[in-house]
């Protein structure tokens, strides 16, 4: 009796239970106690075990293909990134900035919003957070001015195309469920052109106000802490011979930066471009720890040290090892090391937290805590465990680039692009057949696809769309509409139009994107159903809106990723973004408003 008390009770209130549970929601968003997607399994655990969808209806969200097709996008985007294309990218700006600094700035923001807009755009700005640092070395601006810049011009660029964020994949899927036609694929392009087109205006002419200022604060300096100290031995029949140093592809790329070239007794540290390389010259080189394993496989150089036998870079086994504290040889060159003269491997690179050595790598004085990368046979390495001066010896993780199958991932993104504009194949089949090309073509391998995908972004997606549909279910979405239909009746469609986007930027700035999108869609479009005027409109809206967070650097992830290597302050993004949030937004709303109502 009491229990079907309760029942009755829960379904007579079931519209504000589920209004209330919503609310919980976004207070546990905001608070940040537990990540995002806990607090979505806990409101969809919340619908469940109140009554109001049943297990049926949990399950049914899986069927959804939004979350698959963001899936495949970010395995098409790690191949991207495994296959150094993005890097190629950022080392073509780098060469350009000693030439035309400004050009090539304007050339690296331009090349970010239209890599945002096929890919996901959190590793681009990941690859180009250090290319920003350099670039500052090499133009004389401060990073400070570019590192906001870097991650708003992404978001604009991702809102250009429907697989340019995974907010607007969500937006389509909701909105395909609740009976509308799928979008194209370019269909929202017209508007994110002309919302970049006005955020990079708003960017150029008041920057310089915006902006903090350029100082120079130690978060700017490039951190040694992933670098790798080597030498690179040109081998007699290299194709690097007679070649000036400036014509050999790796002075070309940003990862790597050559500090000497040794030849017989001498060592030039001055004008390297000139020099034309020699059979045994030494290169110094300092270079993160992919570049250094692409580098292993070469034909045109010896990588590192080696004092008995050589077991060549390409060893049986790979790993790091640390220098512990009361090693004996603290303080003697790299090359004295014991275990050098007494096992058969060869050291590839030195890595120092925050200083490398100024040295060549055999003339490094050993310190505490440096980082070995060693190669050598099984039984080799095997002896190295067993070293007490060596610990937390470790088969490294990290993988070369494989630059040979670029054209295919490139290719591969196209296709998916091309079917899916052309409507031969949906978004999520061709999604899903490019990421089987690029694995079956090795541009990465499956362990690798699999980590790139972002396990949290998916929960959350899977568990705000249960939230959605206990939403629906409960009648909540009907009660919210039915109470704000009467105060829109007579409203002219901008207005309607920007008062969803507001209200949409303003939830985006304080709680998850991807959440606000799939709670904000079905009730626009219930609203606009009841109003009885064309959904499309308030859906792209909510799209742009969901995506559109520049006022605080917690609204999306790029900005949180920007804030921590600029040594931001809160405030920055406050005064930069608000004036970028309302120029961009006014821009869309009338955009939207002129060419669909």
């Amino acid at each position: 009796m009491i229990l079907e008390t309760i029942r009755d009770w829960i379904d007579l209130y079931s519209g504000l239970i589920g209004l209330v549970i919503l609310a919980l929601m976004f207070a546990g968003f905001i608070s940040e106690r537990f990540p995002a997607a806990v607090v979505a399994i806990l409101g969809a655990c919340t619908f469940l075990f109140l009554g109001i969808i049943d297990s049926d209806s949990l399950f049914s969200v899986f069927s959804n293909t939004a979350p698959i097709t963001i899936g495949a996008m970010f395995i098409l985007s790690g191949a991207l990134l495994r296959t150094g294309t993005i890097d190629a990218v950022a080392d073509l700006i780098i060469r350009r900035a000693r030439i035309q600094p400004k050009l090539a700035v304007a050339e690296m923001f331009l090349g970010a919003f239209v890599a945002s807009a096929f890919m996901n755009n959190t590793p681009v700005v990941l690859v180009m957070i250090p290319i920003i640092m350099k670039l500052g070395n090499e133009t004389g601006y401060a990073p400070k001015k570019l590192l906001i810049p870097l991650s708003f011009i992404c978001i604009l660029g991702g809102t250009t195309t429907l697989i340019g964020t995974s907010t607007n994949l969500i937006v389509d899927a909701v909105a395909r469920d609740s009976g509308m036609e799928p979008f194209g694929i370019f269909e929202i392009t017209p508007f994110g052109l002309i919302a970049g087109v006005v955020g990079v205006g708003i960017l150029l002419l008041f920057g310089n106000l915006l902006l903090p200022g350029g100082d120079s604060d130690s978060a700017f300096e490039p951190s040694d802490e992933s670098q790798f100290l080597t030498e690179l031995t040109v081998r007699n029949r290299s194709e690097a011979i007679d070649k000036k140093f400036s014509e050999l592809p790796i002075a070309r790329r940003a990862r790597i930066t050559a500090t000497a070239i040794k030849r017989g007794g001498n060592t030039i540290r001055h004008n390297l471009e000139d020099e034309r390389m020699q059979a045994g010259d030494r290169i110094v080189v300092r270079l993160d720890l992919q570049e250094l394993l692409s580098l292993r496989s070469s034909d045109d150089y010896k990588i590192g040290i080696v004092r008995k036998g050589d077991v060549g870079p390409l060893g049986e086994t790979l790993v790091e090892a640390t220098v512990a504290p009361g090693h004996p040889a603290i303080g003697n060159r790299l090359f004295d090391i014991p275990f050098l003269s007494q096992l058969n491997v060869r050291i590839l690179g030195l890595s120092r937290f925050r200083a490398l050595p100024r040295s060549d790598l055999p003339n490094a004085r050993i310190h505490a805590a440096d980082k070995l990368l060693v190669t050598g046979s099984n039984d080799d390495i095997k002896r190295m465990y067993e070293n007490p001066n060596l610990f937390g010896i470790v088969q490294t993780t990290a993988r070369a680039f494989r630059r040979d199958r670029a054209p295919i991932a490139i290719v591969a993104l196209f296709l998916v692009v091309a079917l899916a504009a052309m409507n031969v194949l949906t978004i999520a089949v061709a999604a899903i057949l490019g990421v089987g090309a690029i694995l079956l073509a090795r541009c990465i391998d499956a362990e690798e696809a699999w980590s790139s995908i972002d396990g949290n972004v998916l929960v959350l997606i899977f568990a705000m769309l249960a939230v959605g549909v206990g939403l629906e279910r409960a009648g909540s979405v009907a009660l919210l509409v039915g109470y704000l239909s009467p105060y829109l009746n007579n409203v002219p469609p901008f207005a309607i139009i920007f008062a969803v986007y507001l209200f949409s930027v303003i939830m985006t700035e304080i709680v998850t994107n991807n959440a606000v999108a799939i709670i904000v869609t079905p009730i626009v479009i219930t609203l606009a159903t009841e109003l009885g005027i064309d959904p499309r409109p308030l859906v792209i809206a909510v799209m742009f809106a969901a995506s559109a967070s520049f006022a605080t650097p917690i609204g999306y992830q790029t900005n949180t990723l920007v804030y921590a290597a600029g040594n931001y302050r809160f405030t920055d993004f406050f005064k930069a973004g608000i004036p970028l949030t309302l120029g961009v937004g006014t821009a869309t709303c009338f955009a939207i408003s002129y060419f669909m109502m």
